[in-house]
């Protein structure tokens, strides 16, 4: 295909963004720095500049472009979601109104600039508030389009206008339809005899649910009891099997295929997290109280339930439906207490199950799951939204032990739909049609590019043709991190140089977690792939032909990419809170780690907070002229021969935060070393 240049004319948002998708199609194994790609599609102004940088960066975002921890872009396969983005029309920003009109000045990834916006259409809106507009046209020869004022989000700077104005960003709704509230509280929790028939009644069994302590929805719980080595609930055997169930929420009992509630889940796909509220995929009444599994209650669940012996080897299983009643509502902080004291109601079933987690989690790093247990950057926030301090969500055995149970299930539905089976003479027909989570092997140049950087810290990485080898190696080396300086610098580059898990028909395993079958099951009250999952089950389960592969690979796609759109918008919503929080912190200074290194500057992390922002490269000394050295990959001082790389270790003032940018400035306050 012939490639689009933009040489001798402007370019539109649109043709910018089609050129540089093209030249990454035309040559799929090349790498760009933004200046070389910037070169190839013949902009020339440092506005035109400034907008490659963000279309590329964006594009990553939507999983199109890879981005090495060089900096340098390339073309990444299976592409979910990009051209969808760059098709939209309508986007947020501050209203500025003059005697024209008004202009709306939209920062986001996909587009930067202004929006005139004429008297008569903007429907009620104010000035300094934050809007949604719609593109209506672009006069040729002109730099700014026009657009219609669709809806008003609030004053500019109200949290809950903030918080709005992110998921409005990224195209994600921000309310549910009333209507669809009011038929979701109509549905009534009270069951029928018909609706327990063909039911695995387990209400006598011990069953509690852990988890954070802020959550409402609780759409996993899990059982356990003691049996005598024949099978029975017989406990005084020396060496007892266990029944251990994974109970999740039966949601398909409620949203019936093509309901109105179930196409608008179907359309979010996910519920959404920000900093401080969630947006759920499916009404409040169905999420929070008839589909929750809340202790002392009668639930409907759909369980995959094991015999296991005392070394967590399964003997059997059993999917089936059940009807359920938890005990009990732990919190991970209580679930840990238990674990550490052996004291408290329910210590002895809690201490058995982590003992049989702690077994199946060190087998499963034996057989190749890479480590990434990464801090999570939370909020403590006050009754106004405000960030008041940061903390980071620690993993403990109580998490651990929900994590181990929950991947056992997923791993134990995607086999047993994905595993031919053989009856001992042959293998059985051609598995069915069936959605898995799939993780790809890393990409390898990307690993050598991330074993390369790590050998300035003193690390080596080795890598080779075996995928069990390669991560075993990972694992080695996200151990030997742990605890210094540059821990979480290098995890997240390990991150970055793994490719994204995504949704399929095609099961290529998942290489993260060393499975050769996985899907996801345990969540359907926030996950749609997982309500999929269980109606296929229940599908297959009763004879059932195998659905249509396309219209399923098609729902696989469009769930992976409003995943994508919903981590974006919960990053986005962590970085306002950043930003927000270093505001009142104008003037302080902190010890960082440069975690970026471009040809305008720095980026530094600071250890105590996470917060990022930049350090231009015309503010790094004054006495000297610092250049990107695009060999070496650091910024480099002519006369001095200073170097700032990747990993080094600065001091930083904070001198502005610019909330509707989500952008932080620095300055150093001392001259990193090399």
């Amino acid at each position: 295909m012939k490639k689009k240049n933009l040489r001798g004319k402007r370019p539109r948002l649109t043709e910018l963004v089609e050129a540089i998708q093209q030249e990454f199609i035309n040559h799929p194994d090349a790498l760009y720095t933004i200046k070389k790609i910037g070169n190839c599609v013949g902009v020339r102004t440092i506005r035109e500049q400034l907008a490659v940088r963000e279309i590329l960066n964006n594009l990553v975002n939507f999983d199109f472009l890879t981005k090495t921890e060089y900096g340098l872009f390339g073309l990444k396969k299976n592409t979910p979601g990009a051209d969808e983005a760059y098709e939209k029309d309508t986007f947020v920003g501050k209203l500025e109104i003059s005697d024209r009109g008004g202009y709306v000045a939209v920062r986001s990834s996909i587009f930067k600039g202004d929006i005139f916006v004429p008297h008569p259409l903007l429907h009620g809106a104010k000035d300094e508030q934050k809007v949604i507009v719609r593109l209506r046209r672009w006069r040729p020869g002109s730099s700014t389009p026009e657009g219609e004022v669709i809806d008003i989000l609030g004053d500019t700077g109200d949290n809950n206008t903030e918080m709005h104005a992110i998921l409005a960003e990224f195209d994600l709704p921000y309310s549910y339809p009333a209507q669809l509230e009011e038929e979701a509280d109509r549905m009534s929790g009270e069951f029928t005899p018909k609706d327990l028939e063909n039911r695995r009644d387990m209400r006598q069994v011990c069953t509690f649910t852990i988890d954070p302590r802020d959550a409402k929805d609780f759409d996993d719980a899990i059982s356990i009891r003691t049996l005598g080595t024949d099978g029975n609930t017989d406990s005084s055997s020396a060496e007892p099997l266990y029944e251990i169930g994974v109970h999740i929420a039966d949601v398909s009992h409620y949203v019936k295929p093509g309901s109105n509630i179930d196409k608008e889940a179907y359309k979010r796909a996910t519920s959404v997290y920000l900093v401080d509220r969630t947006i759920p995929m499916l009404p409040e009444h169905l999420c929070n109280i008839l589909c929750s599994l809340r202790p002392d209650e009668d639930k409907l669940a759909y369980s995959v339930i094991f015999r296991m012996d005392d070394k967590a080897h399964i003997l059997d299983y059993e999917i089936c439906h059940t009807v359920i009643r938890s005990n009990r509502r732990f919190t991970y902080e209580e679930a840990q207490q238990r674990i550490e004291t052996g004291q408290g109601d329910f210590a002895t079933e809690i201490n058995q199950l982590n003992q049989l987690a702690q077994i199946l989690r060190e087998r499963r790093f034996m057989q190749g799951a890479i480590a990434f247990d990464r801090e999570e950057v939370r909020f403590e926030i006050d009754d106004k939204g405000k960030p008041v301090s940061v903390y980071f969500k620690e993993m403990k055995e109580s998490n651990q032990l929900v994590e181990e149970f929950m991947l056992l299930a997923n791993k134990t539905v995607a086999q047993h739909i994905g595993k031919p089976k053989n009856d001992g003479r042959r293998r059985t027909a051609q598995p069915k049609n069936f959605v898995y989570r799939v993780h790809d092997l890393p990409d390898r140049e990307r690993v050598r590019d991330f074993s390369q950087f790590i050998k300035r810290f003193g690390y080596t990485l080795k890598t080779s043709n075996s995928q069990g080898t390669t991560s075993k190696n990972f694992n080695k080396l996200l151990t030997q991190v742990r605890g210094t300086a540059e821990q979480h610098l290098i995890e997240t580059l390990a991150v970055r140089s793994m490719a994204k898990a995504v949704y399929s028909t095609d099961n290529i395993g998942h290489y993260g977690l060393a499975f050769p079958f996985y899907t996801h099951f345990t969540s359907p009250i926030r996950r749609y792939p997982d309500l999929m999952v269980h109606r296929l089950l229940d599908r297959y389960s009763k004879g059932g032909t195998s659905v249509n592969k396309s219209d399923l690979e098609d729902k696989c796609r469009h769930c992976s990419a409003q995943e994508q759109l919903a981590a974006n918008a919960e990053r986005a919503s962590i970085k306002y809170k950043q930003v927000e929080f270093l505001s009142d912190r104008i003037g302080q200074e902190f010890v960082g780690i440069i975690s970026g290194v471009t040809e305008w500057g720095i980026y530094v992390e600071i250890e105590e907070n996470k917060c990022e922002g930049m350090v231009s490269i015309h503010h790094l000394d004054r006495n000297d002229y610092f250049v990107f050295n695009e060999k070496e990959y650091c910024i480099e001082g002519i006369r001095s021969g200073k170097r700032y790389q990747l990993g080094d270790e600065v001091k930083i003032r904070v001198v502005h935060a610019d909330l509707q940018r989500r952008q932080l400035d620095f300055s150093l306050v001392e001259e990193g070393t090399c």
